[in-house]
Protein backbone atom coordinates (compact mmCIF):
# COMPACT_ATOMS: atom_id res chain seq x y z
CA UNK A 1 0.00 0.00 0.00
CA UNK A 2 1.25 3.35 -1.17
CA UNK A 3 1.76 6.04 1.74
CA UNK A 4 2.39 9.50 2.40
CA UNK A 5 5.71 8.79 3.53
CA UNK A 6 6.58 6.85 0.97
CA UNK A 7 5.48 9.73 -1.65
CA UNK A 8 6.11 13.00 0.18
CA UNK A 9 8.28 12.04 3.34
CA UNK A 10 5.49 12.49 5.83
CA UNK A 11 1.89 11.14 6.92
CA UNK A 12 0.24 14.23 7.05
CA UNK A 13 0.41 17.00 3.70
CA UNK A 14 -0.78 19.91 6.80
CA UNK A 15 1.30 19.03 9.44
CA UNK A 16 2.76 21.80 10.54
CA UNK A 17 4.75 21.06 13.28
CA UNK A 18 6.75 18.43 10.81
CA UNK A 19 8.42 21.25 9.24
CA UNK A 20 11.79 19.54 8.97
CA UNK A 21 9.89 17.47 6.85
CA UNK A 22 9.79 20.25 4.24
CA UNK A 23 12.96 21.85 4.93
CA UNK A 24 14.94 18.64 4.62
CA UNK A 25 14.52 19.51 0.81
CA UNK A 26 17.08 22.21 0.63
CA UNK A 27 19.11 23.13 -2.87
CA UNK A 28 22.72 22.46 -1.32
CA UNK A 29 24.58 24.01 -4.52
CA UNK A 30 22.82 27.60 -5.01
CA UNK A 31 26.41 28.48 -6.91
CA UNK A 32 26.10 26.15 -9.48
CA UNK A 33 25.76 27.83 -12.77
CA UNK A 34 24.67 23.82 -14.77
CA UNK A 35 22.68 21.27 -13.13
CA UNK A 36 22.78 17.52 -15.45
CA UNK A 37 20.46 15.41 -15.71
CA UNK A 38 20.40 11.79 -16.80
CA UNK A 39 17.53 11.19 -19.17
CA UNK A 40 16.21 7.92 -19.91
CA UNK A 41 14.26 8.62 -22.82
CA UNK A 42 14.77 7.31 -26.76
CA UNK A 43 14.50 9.51 -29.34
CA UNK A 44 11.88 8.11 -31.33
CA UNK A 45 11.39 8.84 -35.25
CA UNK A 46 7.79 8.44 -36.76
CA UNK A 47 7.78 6.96 -40.93
CA UNK A 48 3.24 8.17 -40.67
CA UNK A 49 3.03 11.46 -41.61
CA UNK A 50 -0.59 11.34 -41.68
CA UNK A 51 -2.15 14.00 -40.08
CA UNK A 52 -4.85 11.58 -37.60
CA UNK A 53 -5.41 14.48 -34.92
CA UNK A 54 -7.62 17.04 -35.63
CA UNK A 55 -7.45 18.79 -32.63
CA UNK A 56 -3.74 18.89 -31.96
CA UNK A 57 -3.80 19.97 -35.73
CA UNK A 58 -5.97 23.16 -34.84
CA UNK A 59 -3.21 24.06 -32.07
CA UNK A 60 -0.48 23.76 -34.00
CA UNK A 61 -1.89 26.56 -36.71
CA UNK A 62 -2.94 28.42 -33.81
CA UNK A 63 0.44 28.28 -32.52
CA UNK A 64 2.01 29.12 -35.96
CA UNK A 65 0.16 32.16 -36.29
CA UNK A 66 0.34 33.33 -32.55
CA UNK A 67 3.93 33.64 -32.03
CA UNK A 68 5.28 36.81 -31.01
CA UNK A 69 8.99 38.96 -30.26
CA UNK A 70 9.60 39.40 -26.73
CA UNK A 71 10.95 42.48 -27.97
CA UNK A 72 7.54 43.57 -28.51
CA UNK A 73 7.57 44.51 -24.23
CA UNK A 74 7.51 47.72 -23.05
CA UNK A 75 10.86 47.51 -21.76
CA UNK A 76 11.00 51.06 -21.54
CA UNK A 77 9.07 51.21 -18.58
CA UNK A 78 10.11 52.60 -15.29
CA UNK A 79 9.91 49.85 -12.42
CA UNK A 80 10.97 50.76 -8.91
CA UNK A 81 10.46 47.52 -6.83
CA UNK A 82 9.91 49.51 -3.72
CA UNK A 83 7.38 51.37 -4.86
CA UNK A 84 5.30 48.67 -6.39
CA UNK A 85 5.57 46.34 -3.66
CA UNK A 86 4.43 49.27 -1.28
CA UNK A 87 1.49 49.78 -4.30
CA UNK A 88 0.64 46.29 -4.01
CA UNK A 89 0.34 45.94 -0.69
CA UNK A 90 -1.63 48.80 -0.04
CA UNK A 91 -4.34 47.42 -3.02
CA UNK A 92 -4.33 43.48 -1.81
CA UNK A 93 -3.85 41.84 1.15
CA UNK A 94 -1.13 39.35 1.78
CA UNK A 95 -1.67 35.89 3.56
CA UNK A 96 -0.19 37.43 7.04
CA UNK A 97 -2.93 40.94 6.52
CA UNK A 98 -5.61 38.80 8.86
CA UNK A 99 -3.05 36.94 11.33
CA UNK A 100 -2.40 37.50 14.60
CA UNK A 101 2.12 37.86 14.83
CA UNK A 102 2.47 38.07 18.47
CA UNK A 103 5.37 36.17 19.73
CA UNK A 104 6.32 35.69 15.94
CA UNK A 105 9.52 36.73 14.61
CA UNK A 106 8.01 39.27 12.08
CA UNK A 107 5.85 40.88 15.88
CA UNK A 108 7.58 43.87 15.42
CA UNK A 109 8.05 44.43 12.35
CA UNK A 110 7.36 47.88 10.19
CA UNK A 111 6.50 49.31 6.68
CA UNK A 112 9.98 49.24 5.71
CA UNK A 113 10.37 45.31 6.76
CA UNK A 114 7.11 44.76 5.13
CA UNK A 115 8.35 46.54 1.90
CA UNK A 116 11.50 44.33 1.75
CA UNK A 117 9.73 41.39 2.16
CA UNK A 118 7.53 42.06 -0.33
CA UNK A 119 10.19 42.70 -3.00
CA UNK A 120 12.09 39.31 -2.00
CA UNK A 121 8.57 37.66 -2.15
CA UNK A 122 8.27 38.59 -5.87
CA UNK A 123 12.05 38.13 -6.84
CA UNK A 124 11.68 34.76 -5.18
CA UNK A 125 8.26 34.01 -7.05
CA UNK A 126 9.22 35.24 -10.58
CA UNK A 127 12.57 33.50 -10.18
CA UNK A 128 10.68 30.20 -9.87
CA UNK A 129 8.49 30.80 -12.83
CA UNK A 130 11.67 31.51 -14.34
CA UNK A 131 13.26 27.96 -13.67
CA UNK A 132 10.27 26.39 -13.94
CA UNK A 133 10.08 28.05 -18.04
CA UNK A 134 13.44 26.19 -18.37
CA UNK A 135 12.23 23.43 -16.99
CA UNK A 136 9.46 23.29 -19.46
CA UNK A 137 11.77 24.13 -22.55
CA UNK A 138 13.82 21.23 -22.11
CA UNK A 139 10.53 18.80 -21.36
CA UNK A 140 9.03 20.32 -24.53
CA UNK A 141 12.26 19.43 -26.31
CA UNK A 142 11.95 15.77 -25.17
CA UNK A 143 8.46 15.18 -26.27
CA UNK A 144 9.18 16.04 -29.80
CA UNK A 145 11.84 13.63 -29.72
CA UNK A 146 9.78 11.06 -27.88
CA UNK A 147 5.93 11.76 -28.37
CA UNK A 148 5.00 9.01 -31.36
CA UNK A 149 2.34 11.04 -33.44
CA UNK A 150 3.69 13.37 -36.61
CA UNK A 151 0.49 16.24 -34.86
CA UNK A 152 1.75 16.12 -31.21
CA UNK A 153 5.77 16.69 -32.04
CA UNK A 154 5.05 19.20 -35.03
CA UNK A 155 3.16 21.13 -32.05
CA UNK A 156 5.44 20.61 -29.47
CA UNK A 157 8.14 21.76 -31.73
CA UNK A 158 6.60 25.39 -30.98
CA UNK A 159 5.92 25.25 -27.98
CA UNK A 160 9.97 25.01 -27.68
CA UNK A 161 10.01 28.20 -29.06
CA UNK A 162 6.98 29.62 -26.98
CA UNK A 163 9.05 28.62 -23.75
CA UNK A 164 12.37 30.13 -24.96
CA UNK A 165 10.35 32.82 -25.16
CA UNK A 166 9.05 32.91 -21.56
CA UNK A 167 12.82 32.03 -19.96
CA UNK A 168 14.03 35.17 -21.66
CA UNK A 169 11.45 37.59 -20.95
CA UNK A 170 11.45 36.25 -17.42
CA UNK A 171 15.18 36.23 -17.49
CA UNK A 172 15.46 40.08 -18.72
CA UNK A 173 12.52 41.09 -16.83
CA UNK A 174 14.57 40.13 -13.27
CA UNK A 175 18.03 41.22 -14.43
CA UNK A 176 17.15 44.49 -15.85
CA UNK A 177 13.59 45.21 -14.26
CA UNK A 178 14.78 44.10 -10.61
CA UNK A 179 17.65 42.71 -8.17
CA UNK A 180 18.64 39.62 -10.23
CA UNK A 181 17.04 35.81 -9.47
CA UNK A 182 16.76 33.62 -6.59
CA UNK A 183 18.37 29.70 -6.83
CA UNK A 184 15.87 27.75 -8.23
CA UNK A 185 13.90 26.19 -5.07
CA UNK A 186 14.75 22.81 -4.46
CA UNK A 187 11.45 21.35 -3.94
CA UNK A 188 10.58 22.40 -7.71
CA UNK A 189 14.21 21.15 -8.79
CA UNK A 190 13.42 17.88 -7.38
CA UNK A 191 9.98 17.60 -9.50
CA UNK A 192 12.25 18.87 -12.47
CA UNK A 193 14.60 16.14 -12.16
CA UNK A 194 12.78 13.56 -11.73
CA UNK A 195 10.22 14.67 -15.07
CA UNK A 196 13.39 14.85 -17.09
CA UNK A 197 14.92 11.60 -16.44
CA UNK A 198 11.62 9.49 -16.57
CA UNK A 199 11.81 8.07 -19.99
CA UNK A 200 8.04 8.02 -20.56
CA UNK A 201 6.56 10.04 -22.51
CA UNK A 202 3.63 10.87 -21.10
CA UNK A 203 4.80 11.16 -17.39
CA UNK A 204 6.83 14.11 -19.33
CA UNK A 205 3.14 15.34 -20.32
CA UNK A 206 1.67 14.94 -17.10
CA UNK A 207 4.63 16.44 -15.40
CA UNK A 208 5.33 19.39 -17.13
CA UNK A 209 2.06 20.12 -19.55
CA UNK A 210 -0.86 19.38 -16.70
CA UNK A 211 0.75 19.52 -13.45
CA UNK A 212 3.93 22.25 -13.77
CA UNK A 213 2.42 24.20 -16.67
CA UNK A 214 -1.23 23.56 -15.07
CA UNK A 215 0.09 25.65 -11.49
CA UNK A 216 1.65 28.41 -13.90
CA UNK A 217 -0.87 29.65 -15.79
CA UNK A 218 -3.12 29.87 -12.57
CA UNK A 219 -0.31 31.34 -11.04
CA UNK A 220 0.12 33.96 -13.65
CA UNK A 221 -3.34 34.95 -13.87
CA UNK A 222 -3.63 35.39 -9.87
CA UNK A 223 -0.37 37.50 -10.47
CA UNK A 224 -1.83 39.15 -13.08
CA UNK A 225 -4.44 40.61 -11.74
CA UNK A 226 -3.23 41.49 -8.18
CA UNK A 227 -0.35 43.01 -9.32
CA UNK A 228 -0.14 47.41 -9.98
CA UNK A 229 2.75 47.37 -12.40
CA UNK A 230 2.10 47.64 -16.00
CA UNK A 231 5.00 45.76 -17.60
CA UNK A 232 4.73 42.78 -15.22
CA UNK A 233 1.41 42.44 -16.34
CA UNK A 234 1.89 42.84 -19.84
CA UNK A 235 4.37 40.32 -19.66
CA UNK A 236 2.18 37.61 -17.86
CA UNK A 237 -0.78 38.59 -20.54
CA UNK A 238 1.90 37.25 -23.34
CA UNK A 239 2.82 34.50 -21.43
CA UNK A 240 -0.51 33.55 -20.34
CA UNK A 241 -1.67 33.47 -24.28
CA UNK A 242 0.97 30.54 -25.25
CA UNK A 243 0.47 28.56 -21.66
CA UNK A 244 -2.93 28.12 -21.92
CA UNK A 245 -2.14 26.21 -25.09
CA UNK A 246 0.51 24.18 -23.38
CA UNK A 247 -1.76 22.85 -20.45
CA UNK A 248 -4.70 21.73 -23.32
CA UNK A 249 -1.89 20.39 -25.46
CA UNK A 250 -1.17 18.00 -22.62
CA UNK A 251 -4.83 17.46 -21.79
CA UNK A 252 -5.87 16.12 -25.47
CA UNK A 253 -2.57 14.13 -25.65
CA UNK A 254 -2.93 12.16 -22.34
CA UNK A 255 -6.45 11.75 -22.47
CA UNK A 256 -6.26 9.21 -25.89
CA UNK A 257 -3.06 7.46 -24.35
CA UNK A 258 -5.18 6.90 -20.80
CA UNK A 259 -7.64 4.76 -22.09
CA UNK A 260 -5.11 2.54 -23.14
CA UNK A 261 -3.33 2.02 -19.19
CA UNK A 262 -4.23 -0.71 -16.97
CA UNK A 263 -5.21 0.13 -13.46
CA UNK A 264 -1.85 -0.28 -12.05
CA UNK A 265 -0.64 1.81 -14.84
CA UNK A 266 -3.40 4.62 -13.95
CA UNK A 267 -2.43 4.32 -10.41
CA UNK A 268 1.10 5.14 -10.93
CA UNK A 269 0.08 8.64 -12.90
CA UNK A 270 -1.88 9.26 -9.86
CA UNK A 271 1.15 8.71 -7.31
CA UNK A 272 2.64 11.04 -9.54
CA UNK A 273 0.29 13.57 -9.52
CA UNK A 274 0.12 13.68 -6.31
CA UNK A 275 3.60 13.88 -5.26
CA UNK A 276 3.80 16.50 -8.03
CA UNK A 277 1.18 18.91 -6.77
CA UNK A 278 2.46 18.42 -3.01
CA UNK A 279 6.27 19.51 -3.88
CA UNK A 280 4.51 22.89 -6.28
CA UNK A 281 2.60 23.85 -2.80
CA UNK A 282 5.53 23.17 -0.61
CA UNK A 283 7.80 25.58 -2.69
CA UNK A 284 5.62 28.28 -2.47
CA UNK A 285 6.28 28.79 1.40
CA UNK A 286 9.45 30.43 0.36
CA UNK A 287 12.08 29.35 3.06
CA UNK A 288 14.96 31.28 0.73
CA UNK A 289 13.51 34.37 1.39
CA UNK A 290 13.14 34.19 5.02
CA UNK A 291 16.57 32.74 5.34
CA UNK A 292 18.15 36.31 2.69
CA UNK A 293 15.47 38.37 5.45
CA UNK A 294 18.06 36.80 8.37
CA UNK A 295 15.05 34.55 9.62
CA UNK A 296 15.48 30.92 10.62
CA UNK A 297 12.60 29.28 8.04
CA UNK A 298 11.43 26.79 10.80
CA UNK A 299 10.21 29.67 12.99
CA UNK A 300 7.94 31.22 9.80
CA UNK A 301 7.09 27.89 7.63
CA UNK A 302 4.42 27.40 10.48
CA UNK A 303 3.63 30.99 10.64
CA UNK A 304 2.83 30.94 7.05
CA UNK A 305 0.85 27.80 7.07
CA UNK A 306 -1.27 28.99 10.09
CA UNK A 307 -2.13 32.09 7.93
CA UNK A 308 -5.93 32.52 7.30
CA UNK A 309 -5.64 33.59 3.78
CA UNK A 310 -3.07 30.66 3.09
CA UNK A 311 -5.27 27.72 2.18
CA UNK A 312 -7.53 30.08 -0.33
CA UNK A 313 -4.10 31.23 -1.76
CA UNK A 314 -2.58 27.79 -2.12
CA UNK A 315 -5.53 25.80 -3.46
CA UNK A 316 -6.39 28.90 -6.16
CA UNK A 317 -2.85 27.57 -7.87
CA UNK A 318 -4.44 24.40 -8.39
CA UNK A 319 -7.39 25.24 -9.94
CA UNK A 320 -6.45 24.14 -13.12
CA UNK A 321 -4.83 21.24 -12.30
CA UNK A 322 -7.61 19.08 -10.50
CA UNK A 323 -10.29 19.83 -13.51
CA UNK A 324 -7.83 18.51 -16.27
CA UNK A 325 -6.83 15.57 -13.88
CA UNK A 326 -10.69 15.10 -13.74
CA UNK A 327 -10.84 15.18 -17.57
CA UNK A 328 -7.81 12.65 -17.74
CA UNK A 329 -9.86 9.77 -15.56
CA UNK A 330 -7.18 10.53 -12.90
CA UNK A 331 -9.70 11.86 -10.13
CA UNK A 332 -11.63 8.54 -9.56
CA UNK A 333 -9.59 5.66 -11.06
CA UNK A 334 -8.17 2.98 -8.57
CA UNK A 335 -11.19 3.62 -6.11
CA UNK A 336 -10.96 8.12 -6.16
CA UNK A 337 -7.28 8.04 -4.59
CA UNK A 338 -6.56 11.12 -6.25
CA UNK A 339 -9.66 12.24 -5.23
CA UNK A 340 -8.84 11.30 -1.77
CA UNK A 341 -5.53 12.98 -1.95
CA UNK A 342 -6.83 16.26 -3.53
CA UNK A 343 -9.04 16.44 -0.64
CA UNK A 344 -6.09 16.11 1.58
CA UNK A 345 -5.18 18.65 0.12
CA UNK A 346 -8.39 21.07 0.00
CA UNK A 347 -8.69 21.54 -3.45
CA UNK A 348 -11.44 19.06 -4.71
CA UNK A 349 -13.72 21.90 -5.09
CA UNK A 350 -12.31 22.97 -8.41
CA UNK A 351 -12.77 19.64 -10.25
CA UNK A 352 -15.72 21.28 -12.50
CA UNK A 353 -14.54 23.80 -13.07
CA UNK A 354 -13.79 24.46 -17.06
CA UNK A 355 -10.89 21.85 -18.20
CA UNK A 356 -8.21 23.66 -20.34
CA UNK A 357 -9.24 22.16 -23.08
CA UNK A 358 -12.65 24.13 -22.44
CA UNK A 359 -11.41 27.41 -21.94
CA UNK A 360 -7.91 27.94 -24.39
CA UNK A 361 -9.55 29.66 -26.75
CA UNK A 362 -11.34 32.32 -24.52
CA UNK A 363 -8.07 32.89 -22.62
CA UNK A 364 -6.03 33.04 -26.03
CA UNK A 365 -8.46 35.39 -26.98
CA UNK A 366 -8.67 37.78 -24.17
CA UNK A 367 -4.67 37.29 -24.14
CA UNK A 368 -4.70 38.21 -28.11
CA UNK A 369 -5.06 42.52 -27.44
CA UNK A 370 -1.48 42.44 -26.19
CA UNK A 371 -1.15 45.86 -26.16
CA UNK A 372 -3.82 46.34 -23.13
CA UNK A 373 -2.93 45.30 -19.77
Amino acid sequence: MTTNERLIGRADVDDVDDVDAILAVANTDVDAVAHAVRSHADALFTWDYERTRPALAKLYEKAKTSQWNANDLAWDTPVDPASVASADRAQNAGIFARQDLRGTPVEHWGDDEWVAYAIESQNWTLSQFLHGEQGALICTAQIVETVPWIDAKYYAATQVMDEARHVEVFARYLDEKRAGHYPVNAHLEMLLDDIVSDGRWDMTYLGMQIMVEGLALAAFGFIHQLTTEPLLKQLLRYVMSDEARHVAFGVLSLQEFYDQLTAAEVRERQEFAFEAAVRMRDRFLQQEVWQKLGIDPREMVPVALAAPDQPLFQSLLFSKIVPNCKKLGLLDAADGWLRHRFEELQVIQYEDWADTTEEYGALDAVAADRTGA
